[in-house]
This record gives C-alpha cells, structure tokens and sequence, in this order.
C-alpha cells in the first residue's frame, strides 16, 4: 500500500497543449477589433482571449491568472494586444508568437484605458482622478510609465471639483494625433486638455445646462418630439456619467450617457467654456435625448457613433444605445439615426430601431469597411450576449434604417468554423490514417476538399474577418493524415482535414439516403465508425439506421443497397468525388449505440440500446446476423472491441495453460461490454457465445480495451491462483480494505501474486483485457477470460467518478498507457499494465473548462493521445508528450500578424499624412514669411482640429510625455499662446550653400578703438538715467551697434539679406516639388504592393 502511494504522490503535473481551439467561449464578456489587421479579439470572465481572422484561423490566448478581463484593445496594426483585468494588471500579448511579454501591475484602481492608435500610447485613468500616459517599448518587451501625469487638481482649478473623483473615460479627440484627449470624470464633468500646450482648452458638465428643449424618442414610431422647457430643479444635479463616445467623426461632438437614463451631446469645439470658466454654457452647445419618459430608466452602459455616408460626415449618424429605457423593459440594442443641419440645437431624430438581443448583452463593437483609412463606414455590427453567442448585422442594411423604407434587420448567426451547437454535435471520432505503403489513405487528397467560400452578409457585404496567414506547411500539397469527424442531431456528418491546426472542411454528409425513402432519416448520429484501410465510414442513429460511405475516386454511378430484416433494395445513383452513401441498413428500431469495424474492414459490429448485437457484411452488404445476449436485462452495449487470433497461440510456462486450445476456429473474436459491465465474448463469423464471466459486480462501465504483448506484470499465468492479497495487509476483508484506503490514500491496488516472489514478474505474449469503470480498473487476462475464467490480476479503486477513458501508445515506444477523466474535471495518465499513476492535470488548468454532463459524449481520442472535446460553442483537440509535435507545432501555427499588410498599412498611412501636410504646410509656410517679414505672427487656431498637429507623429508625442508636465513652460508668454513665430531665417535647408561675397563684409570686420567714455556715450547715446527706455526695432539696434551708425552699410546689408532669402525661397520651391515628386513614386510603389500582396493573400484561400 505504501509503495502504490509513493508512486501516486510522485507523479507528474500533466503536460497539455491546446493544438486547434475553435468556437467562442462561453465566458466572453468584451470585444476589440484591428481595422487593419482584421482580427476580432474577445475577452472573457476567466482570463482566455480568443483571436478570430478569416480563413478558419483561430487562436487562443490563456493568462497565468483566471481573472476577468475589462479592457482589451488592439495596438493597431502593431502585433500587439493588450488587456487589463479586474485585477489592475495590465498585460501585453504578441500575437505573432501568442505569447505573454509583459505584466505592470497598477497601483491604483484603474477605471479608464485608452490607446493612442498607430502609437504604443496608452493612456490611464483611476479611483483618484490621476490621468497617465504608458509606452509599451517593442525593442526590449517592456511597458514603461512615462512622466507625464495630470492630477486632478491641476485639470480642474478654478472649477468647483468634490475631489478625488474617478476617471471615467478616457477619449483621444480625433484628427489630432493625439495631443487632444477628453478626460471624463465620473460626476459629470467634461474636460478637453491639449497635451502639446497643457491646458484646458473645453469645460463642459451636467450641472451647467440650460436646455431649450429636450429630444424624445418614441419607440413605437421612432419619431423625435421636441418638448420645450429647461430642466426641472430636481434634475440640476450631479449625474454620473456611465458611457461616452464621440458622435463626430472630427472630434467636435460628445455623445455621454448617464446612469438616470439620460443621453446627452455636447458641442465640443465651441470657445464659449475654457480653463475657470464653468457657468454660461449656451443651449446651443447641448442637447439631451431621452429613450424613455419614465421617471425609472436603465443607465446607458454602451454608446457606440456611426458616421453617416454622406459628404458632410459631421452632420449626423447612427447612435447605438444599450440601455436608457425604463426598467423592466424587453432587453434591446437601440439604434437612433440622428441629423443636424447646421450645428447641434437643430438636432432631430429621423428614427428608431430596437434590435431584440438573443440573451443577455455583454458587448457591441461596430466594425469599419476595410480600405479607407479614416472616415470609414460600418461594415458590420458584432453584438455579443452571454453566454458566449455573438450575433452579426450588415452595415449596409443599418445604414438604410434612415430611408422611408425601412429594411427588415435580422441578427446573423456568426459563421462557424466547426458548428457545435446549430445544429449540436452529438459525436465525434478523431482518426489518424496510416502513412505510406499503399493504402487507401492515397485516395483522400487535399483535392477532394470543397472549398467554401467565405459567405457574405445578407446586404452583400464582404465579411470583415479577413486577418491572419496561414501556416506555409498548410498550403503546401501534403497528404491527409488525421480527420476529425463530427455527427450531429439533425442526421448530418462533417469530416475536416486536421492534419495541421487549421481545420478544413472537406465533406458534408447530409442524413438523406440517395434514392431511398427511410422512416427517421433526420435522427440524430449516435455511433461513428472509420475504417481506414477500406476508407469506409459507418453511422448510426437514434432510429436504429445505419449508413455506410466509402470514399470514391471516381465519378461513375454506383449503386445504394437499403437493407432490412425482409427485403434488400437497390437503386442505381450518380455522384461525384468524395464519401458516398452505399447502403443503408434498417434492422432494428432501437437506438444504436456503437459500431466498430473488424480489423479489415469486412465486416460491422452494431451494438443496440437493448444489448443487441449485429454484424453486416461489408462485402455483400448483408446481414450476417443479430442476437440479443442480455437475456431481456435490457443493458445498453456501449462498447465492442474485436481481437484477432494468432493461429498458433503461444503458451505460457503452465504446461496445463500450453494444453489449451482455442475455443473457436474464427480468426476474431468480438468482445461486447454492456453498461452493467457484462463482458461477452462471441465469434465474429457465426456469432455463437464463446464467454460470459466477466461481471464485476454493482458497477457502471466505461470502457474496454485489449492491451497486446504486455511486458514486466506480476507473474499470473503460472499454475493456480492463489488469494486476493493486498499490498499492505493480507488478512484484512475487502470492506476493511476499503474504508482504510479512502482515509490514508487516493487508491488501493489488489494483485494477484504467485506465492513464489522470487519469480513474480516476467514478459507475458499474453494479451490483457482492461475494464474501467466509474469506480474502478480491472486487469484481466484474455486468455484466461475466453476459457471461463473471470479472476482479476489487478484492480485499482478510484476515489473519484471516472466518466471517459483512452488508452495510447507512446512516442517511439511500443509501451501504451491509459487517459482518465474524472467527473470533477480532472485527467490522469496511468502506466499499463501496471495501472500507476504517471502525470496528472485537468481540464480547468489547460482550458478553464469545467466538467459539464454528457461532455464525454462527444470526447475522441486518436491512438497516439490527441483528444478532441466539446464545450458548448467549444472545439479544442488537446496534445500531451507524446503527441505534442504530431500537428509540427509551432511552425504549422497561422501567424495571427500579417507583416505585409503591416508595411502596405503604414505606407499608405504616411503618405497619407505627408500629403496633408503638403496640402497645409506650404500655405502656412509661405503665409508665414510674408507675416515674418512684415512682423506679423502665424494662426494656429485651436479649433482647427482638421489639420495635422505638429506633434502627429509617434516620436514626437513621445518627446512631449517624457518630460514632467508644467515643468519646462516659459517663464512669459504674450499674446496668444497658440500663435507661433514664423520666420524664414529659420529654416534651414540641407544642400550646400555658395559663398557670397557682399560689400558690406569690409565694414562688418572693421576694428574700432575708441576709448571708454567714447563707448560709454554711445551706447547711452547721450541720455540720462532718469529717462525711461524706448522699444527699438531690431533694424535700429542693427544699424546702431553692428554697423557703427552707418546708415549705408545697414542699407548693403538689408539688401544682402533679401537677396538671400529669395534665394532661400527658390531652393525651398524646388525642394518642395522634389518632394512632392517622390511622394507620387512612393505611393504608385506602395500601391503596386498592396496589389501583389492581395493577389498573393487571395491566391492562398
């Protein structure tokens, strides 16, 4: 007893990998998409992130930690993600590696992300109302805490402020490459700050309105009723502010939602509230919308804008809305097309539309139309509910919601790539073919695969998934080696090809019967079986049919043979490549409940819910015959296993056991085991009862296996056996034996042991048949069974319920060992034929999955110990040492970053960007030195939110955060602090300038010697101490002290300088036009890439 615990508290923690994760987990809980890359990403409650792109390219990432995520955003078109859980731990995953590079755990409660996009910016806000900036550094994988911080106070001086208020959301204002952002606190105070100035530059909040008029939505008609009137008294108070988005694709309009129902849409681009100025804010500036006219509103948890189409893109949309109606209403996404002729007050509602929700809500991302890189319109909406559904619109159609015509909107069901639940997989079987030689896997070639095409939405939208690569090893032409297939409730069967983790469909098998007309043909599949010597697959369904297929090469008709106990049709059919029906057999009208081919694949074993048996022939495809051997008991049959006979039996060193022939003159053996772990054994040709003894008592059965050529067992085949013997206490009674172990040790271990230990183990040619049950192992000798002889040579008692189980056969070892899972989740590996304890894990530890009824009704296992199982909407095949590289992971992994769509992205983007600023800086420039030259000084109007800030770029905002704000402001400053002096003198030009020689160059290098009082009287120009000083201009101070008061020689030297800087200007034009023509070049160069990179994408599918 000792021993067996030791080996037990020494074994390994199980090494699980997920090869190929498909389906969205039922945890999901937040969404974030990458317009560039075109991935979705999906949070969930228990620390996993699923990656979805197109092409049936998935991934799944799993943090240390099973905590729940409440930020998630994409570093767009960066390759990175990030994600924040709930417990302020900030995490960076690589998708090009899926791998976890950096944790920062927050100090403080975090209650606002942000990212500044096409940066590694992150802004930060928390609990106590503190704004910070972080940079994620790709170079070294680390995030760093820059800086540049903004407190509370200094945001919100001179504004009455109940401090510490939480940051509540956080918004970069648009078309200002983030040196813009609108800080939103949670008692409703609005603050637009500009980073590059630090300043307040907008003040807006609740308690300031005066509204005009408020704007009412009917739900039942959708029409907008304006209601005069201003606030009631009750109502001018705090209200927290719960959502927030911007309604403007230009950053000058605020959409806010409250917790008492409320919507309001601030004008954010007026000057009229600026830095300690709060009261006075014009009607003009808000407005208030109102879902419902009940006292006893839902809050507005999400606010999502939709630009209109139109050319004017500032002038309405579609507000989406998830709350706000009155409590205890139909749950509904709300979506309101609002338009506004001239500025906000003009607002009016042109309609409304609920969208009925399948669930309860969890989140809503609107996802942009691919190509345009701003300004881009909807292309879809993904609506998630729990638990873990995620439901599609089209863009095309929600943009129609503001015709007269109002289309109907019907959520789509988001494509799956394995449909688990619609329609729900019943049973599955994971099959790996046999490589080389000539067999029939030959036949099963990538070329039958039937590609399906990427399906577009119901308005014809392309879908919006289109991110990711696949493996190079996935689209080289490769032979089949592993299939997954997949029976499900309504009659159907999928078969993919798995050979790497990139699941393609190739057949759909639908229930019908070609020619034939079957009572119950939609049944569900409740048995599979595949032969893959004869590429044959069977299965069978709740009615008690069974189909068989097989794999043609060719396209010629074949026949469809429908067989049942009176009659056996034949019908001539025409088909195509693939799997094709070619007989149907109806014997009995019971469930089936497994089947299992012979070891050529001749003959089929059907085992029925009632203990039935029945063979087919595969050859004639007849009936060979069917027999109830549970004598009216009732049992189902839920396993058959066939052995094949040697024709010389070896002996073991009994001489009576060396005696002994066998029982029947069959090749094979079929060995049945029933529910009530019956074990019969018949003969596979006549069917006649060979055994009936195995039946451990009061237990419910699993599984049974045949383990061939055992090696090193305590001996059991020499002379007679003696007692049970445990390992600890020979004389203990069974029931003492157990209650004892369930105290002291997870297992007990009963063994048959000769009497002699010096000879108690040697290599038996015996095979050994396995029996689990839910309580325990059995180990038995085969031979010893087909005589009549039911004593065990081992038994193990498990502790817990055991509910699926699998043997395998190591890596380049001819040992096998056996998987159990556990009732609670847990698996365990076991040595065989020892039955020791090797490694351990679980379920929750690899997957976060818990143990869900009937999950072991849809649970395969291929013969090296891949598992496939299902999860509600979830698919995952699990690979542990031994099968680990069999998918040739990681290189066959589809990358989750496209490189080349990257550098195409940031290409166009730049020249995007060098574009405007051609478009704005040459005006500027040359207005500038006109300005200069007059004394004048250049416009920067901070309303101007249109033009590239001079900060745009990614370093350049890096430069302004690395520093410690307020710190290196100049000391005065006069006029207006956004206008900037512009003088020509200061730009310098990177060419070689010729040497000028001017006249005036003799006079500048002259050396005057006067004495001290002669320069004394000069420089105070004879005037008096008591005089006050005069401004002078910078040409006086020039003529007076650069050129002694030579008038000339100033004169010379003014005409220099313009002649210089005409000069300057000429070069500075050609400078501008070889700009110009480079950019034309780099955009035809990053245009011709983009064109051979989608050929070379689509040319992949």
């Amino acid at each position: 007893m000792h021993k067996a615990q030791n080996r037990y508290m020494a074994s390994a923690d199980l090494d699980l990998q997920i090869a190929v994760h498909y389906g969205i987990p039922y945890t999901a809980s937040h969404l974030a998409f990458d317009p560039i890359q075109r991935l979705l990403a999906i949070g969930t409650l228990d620390g996993r992130i699923k990656i979805i792109g197109g092409d049936n390219i998935e991934g799944l990432l799993i943090s240390p930690k099973k905590v729940p995520y409440k930020y998630l955003e994409f570093l767009h078109n960066q390759g990175f993600l990030v994600g924040v859980s709930n417990e302020n731990e900030i995490q960076v995953w690589n998708l090009e590696f899926r791998q976890l590079v950096y944790c920062l755990q927050w100090e403080a409660n975090m209650t606002a992300f942000a990212v500044v996009q096409g940066t590694y910016l992150m802004y930060i806000g928390d609990e106590n109302g503190l704004f910070s900036v972080l940079k994620y550094n790709d170079e070294d994988g680390k995030l760093l805490r820059l800086p540049y911080h903004i407190p509370a106070n200094v945001v919100t001086a001179g504004i009455s402020f109940v401090s510490p208020q939480p940051i509540i959301g956080i918004l970069p204002q648009p078309c200002t490459s983030g040196t813009r952002v609108l800080i939103a606190y949670e008692n409703g105070l609005l603050i637009l700050w500009d980073i590059s100035e630090g300043q307040v530059v907008t003040v807006r909040g609740y308690t300031d309105l005066q509204l005009k008029g408020d704007v009412h939505t009917d739900s039942s008609t959708g029409v907008a009723n304006e209601l005069s009137g201003n606030l009631a008294d009750h109502e001018e108070e705090e209200k927290e502010i719960c959502s927030l988005c911007w309604a403007s694709n230009t950053g000058s309009v605020l959409a806010v939602g409250y917790i008492n129902g409320d919507i309001l849409l601030w004008n954010i681009s007026s000057n009229s509230s600026t830095k300690g100025q709060q009261t006075g804010i014009s009607s003009n500036n808000v407005v208030k919308l109102q879902l419902a006219s009940g006292n006893r509103r839902l809050p507005v948890i999400v606010l999502h804008w939709s630009a209109s189409g139109k050319a004017d893109i500032d002038k309405g949309g579609q507000l989406f809305v998830y709350g706000g109606d009155e409590m205890g209403s139909e749950e509904v996404l709300t979506i309101l097309s609002l338009e506004w002729s001239s500025g906000i007050e003009t607002l009016r509602c042109i309609s409304r539309v609920d969208l009925n929700l399948n669930g309860s809500f969890a989140d809503m991302i609107l996802v942009p139309n691919a190509g345009s890189l701003e300004n881009c319109s909807t292309a879809a909406l993904f609506v998630l509910t729990n638990p873990g559904q995620l439901h599609v619109y089209d863009g095309a159609l929600l943009s129609m919601l503001t015709s007269e015509e109002k289309p109907s909107v019907q959520a789509e069901k988001f494509p799956d790539a394995v449909p688990t639940i619609d329609p729900r997989m019943t049973v599955t079987k994971l099959c790996r073919l046999p490589m080389g030689g000539n067999s029939s896997q030959g036949l099963l070639k990538k070329d039958y695969a039937k590609k399906i095409a990427i399906p577009n939405l119901s308005a014809g939208t392309k879908w919006p998934l289109t991110g990711g690569i696949p493996s190079e090893m996935s689209s080289d032409n490769y032979a089949v080696e592993r299939i997954f297939i997949a029976g499900y409730e309504d009659g159907s069967v999928r078969i993919w090809d798995v050979t790497y983790p990139i699941m393609e469909l190739m057949f759909v098998l639908e229930s019908k019967v070609p020619g034939v007309k079957v009572d119950g043909e939609n049944a569900s599949v409740s048995s599979l079986a595949f032969c893959s010597i004869s590429m044959t697959l069977a299965v069978g369904d709740e009615c008690g049919l069974v189909r068989v297929y097989k794999l043609h090469e060719s396209t010629d008709g074949s026949t469809v043979h429908f067989v049942t106990e009176t009659k056996h049709e034949v019908q001539i059919v025409h088909h195509g490549k693939g799997f094709h029906c070619i007989a149907a057999f109806a014997i009995l009208n019971l469930p089936i409940r497994t089947l299992q081919f012979t070891n050529s694949g001749d003959r089929l074993a059907v085992g029925f819910k009632d203990g039935q048996v029945a063979m087919l022939d595969m050859q004639s495809l007849s009936v060979m015959f069917h027999t109830d051997y549970m004598a009216g008991r009732n049992s189902p049959v839920i396993y058959i296993y066939v052995h094949a006979i040697p024709q010389n039996s070896v002996p073991v060193k009994s001489p009576k056991q060396a005696s002994l022939e066998r029982p029947t003159d069959s090749a094979e053996t079929v060995l049945i085991l029933t529910k009530d772990a019956h074990v019969i054994i018949i003969d596979s040709i006549t069917g006649d009862m060979i055994s009936q003894q195995v039946h451990p008592k009061d237990s419910v059965a699993i599984s049974m296996y045949v383990i061939e050529g055992s090696s090193a067992i305590s001996k059991v085949a020499s002379e007679k056996y003696p007692q049970h013997i445990s390992d600890d206490n020979s004389s203990q009674s069974e029931t003492e034996k157990n209650n004892n172990t369930n105290e002291s040790m997870t297992q007990e271990v009963e063994q048959h042991c000769s009497s002699d230990t010096s000879d108690c183990c040697e290599t038996l040619v015996d095979p050994l048949l396995l029996l689990c049950c839910e309580d325990a192992i059995w180990l038995y000798s085969l031979k010893s069974v087909i005589q009549g002889d039911s004593s065990f040579i081992r038994k193990v008692n498990l502790l817990k319920h055991c509910c699926w189980s699998t043997t395998f056969t190591k890596r380049d070892e001819k040992t096998r060992q056996l998987i159990l899972l556990y009732q609670t989740g847990d698996i365990e590996i076991r040595s065989l034929p020892g039955l020791e304890p090797v490694a351990e894990g679980s379920l929750m530890s690899s997957l976060r999955w818990s143990f869900k009824t009937n999950m072991d009704k849809t649970m395969s296992s291929s013969d090296n110990g891949q598992i496939a199982l299902v999860n509600g909407c979830e698919l995952a095949f699990l690979s542990h040492v031994a099968s680990a590289n069999d998918f040739r992971i990681p290189e066959s992994l589809p990358c989750l970053h496209d490189k080349v769509v990257a550098a195409a992205a940031d290409a166009a983007i730049n020249l995007s960007i060098s574009q405007k600023k051609k478009q704005n800086t040459a005006p500027g420039i040359f207005g500038g030195i006109m300005r200069g030259l007059k004394g004048g000084r250049t416009e920067n109007s901070p309303n101007n939110i249109d033009s590239i800030s001079r900060y745009g770029s990614s370093q350049q905002l890096e430069e302004l955060f690395s520093r410690v704000p307020f710190s290196n402001i100049p000391a005065t400053t006069t006029g207006d602090p956004e206008v900037a002096e512009l003088s020509i003198d200061d730009i310098e030009i990177d060419d070689i300038l010729p040497t000028t020689s001017t006249s005036t160059s003799s006079v500048v290098n002259k050396s005057y010697t006067i004495d001290e009082e002669e320069e004394r009287n000069k420089l105070f120009e004879g005037s008096t101490s008591d005089m006050k000083p005069r401004m002078r201009t910078t040409q006086e101070i020039l003529t007076q002290y650069r050129f002694a008061g030579d008038a000339s020689a100033a004169a010379a030297h003014a005409r220099d300088k313009l002649a210089e800087r005409q000069e300057k200007l000429q070069r500075l034009s050609q400078r501008t036009e070889e700009l110009q023509s480079g950019a034309e070049n780099f955009a035809d160069m990053a245009n011709e890439l983009v064109k051979t990179m989608e050929k070379k994408k689509w040319w992949k599918i």
